[in-house]
């Protein structure tokens, strides 16, 4: 299976049958588009601009052209064997997202939103963030063309991941901290679409997930899909064989999308995303929204959502700020629903020492969001013994995440070490 021409990634091949979307934009049944009257218009016009762009060669070859010399791709395709030796001995391979420009998956979207702003004439553009990795693409992504930008985040996030924000404003972003709800990811895109209803003549709401309404979900996956589409011709050069696991961590899901979709066919192939389990499941701080959420509807689709009895939205929790996600894109339900992929709650201290372990082993040093993938191939790495090849999307790279993880471990002089929200003296600077 080829997704790929002589001019660089072809990014709307047509899905295998039952992959799709119908017209409505529902995967089963989830998806669809609940969105307020004042923003029907500018959904309709996403969706046509998207339709005409699939259908137009220029539009790919340009797309395709930037991914090449401006992102860097394709990008590496990273053997680990040294961590591997901590995962049953079963191979176990990187796809290294986290060397692409601005240092995540997130590029690879904005880029492809940013020229269908272009094309939809619009001038200026607005986003959520919550690790801030979708936020410097986005700000990058404007100054790259001449676009307004306003990014959107929790005052909590902003606070965690301070060196984004400056790098943000340093492209000419303006950064507004939001102040209500849990103040995170959820309540910035609250406030996004806010600005959106307000301002929908001459702005463009540049989605960072697999989420949000139709049509979001596909059109954030078929950009993303060049990571697995990659990652799957990659592997076979290196190894003759597809994997026997696709891993990844799911907040909204686009990084795991871009990676699951190459493989959706390949029925021998699992697919594992790894949610963010916080403090544990049990201990209802987390944002394990596919193991312990309810069907719902939240930011224009309907999937699987962290709710109360009543139906009202539940404050999630995560080290990770761009896990720290009370929903899930609707693919992933319905896949999930399906059997196609299982998803697995990962806490923060298996996460955390997840990436310290890969930074001690390979010196690479992942974004949190990302280890939360490498602890589940551990696990999974486990269970398919020295005979198993493993997938990762490694998502992030982990410069942003260095203060958390710093006082996690207790790598400042005089600091203490956090484990588990717990504050605790250790001269060595290891969790017990």
């Amino acid at each position: 299976m080829s997704h790929e021409t002589s001019q660089g990634h072809d990014f709307f091949v047509p899905d295998p049958e039952g992959l799709s979307p119908n017209t409505e934009g529902y995967f089963g049944r989830f998806g669809g588009a609940f969105i307020p009257e004042a923003l029907v218009a500018a959904v309709d016009e996403v969706a046509v601009a998207y339709d005409k762009a699939k259908s137009d060669p220029a539009f790919a070859a340009e797309l395709n052209d930037l991914l090449l010399n401006y992102t860097g791709r394709p990008s590496a395709l990273t053997e680990v064997p040294r961590f591997a030796g901590h995962a049953g001995g079963a191979r176990v391979f990187l796809k290294r997202e986290d060397l692409n420009h601005t240092g995540s998956h997130k590029i690879n979207n904005v880029l492809g939103q940013a020229l269908l702003t272009r094309r939809m004439g619009k001038t200026r553009v607005i986003a959520e963030t919550g690790a801030g990795q979708h936020g410097v693409a986005t700000a990058t992504a404007c100054a790259l063309f001449g676009l307004d930008c306003t990014i959107y985040m929790g005052e909590i996030d902003t606070e965690r991941q301070a060196l984004n924000v400056a790098r943000m404003r340093m492209l000419g972003a303006e950064v507004v901290a939001v102040k209500s709800g849990s103040r995170t990811l959820k309540d910035a895109i609250n406030e996004a679409f806010r600005d959106w209803v307000a301002n929908v003549e001459h702005t463009h709401y540049l989605f960072g997930t697999v989420a949000g309404p139709h049509p979001f979900p596909a059109m954030v996956r078929d950009f993303h899909r060049v990571i697995g589409v990659e990652a799957r011709r990659q592997l076979l050069e290196r190894t003759g064989r597809l994997p026997d696991a696709a891993i990844a961590c799911v907040g909204g899901g686009s990084n795991a999308m871009g990676l699951f979709h190459a493989f959706l066919p390949d029925e021998g192939v699992r697919l594992v995303g790894c949610e963010a389990a916080g403090h544990g499941v049990a201990s209802g701080e987390h944002a394990a929204t596919l193991t312990a959420g309810e069907p719902g509807i939240l930011h224009g689709s309907r999937s699987y959502v962290l709710q109360d009895e009543e139906g009202q939205i539940t404050e999630p929790y995560s080290i990770s700020a761009g896990l720290d996600y009370p929903g899930i894109g609707p693919e992933h339900a319905h896949l999930r629903e399906s059997g196609r992929a299982e998803y697995r709650p990962v806490t923060d201290r298996e996460a955390m020492e997840a990436l310290r372990l890969l930074s001690r082993t390979e010196g690479i040093i992942p974004a949190i969001e990302s280890a939360h993938a490498l602890a589940g191939a551990l696990d999974v790495g486990r269970e398919l013994g020295p005979d198993g090849l493993v997938l990762v999307n490694l998502s992030g790279r982990g410069d942003k995440d260095m203060d958390t993880a710093a006082k996690y471990f207790g790598l400042y002089d005089d600091a203490s070490v956090v484990v588990d929200g717990v504050v605790r003296a250790d001269a060595e600077g290891e969790p017990q």
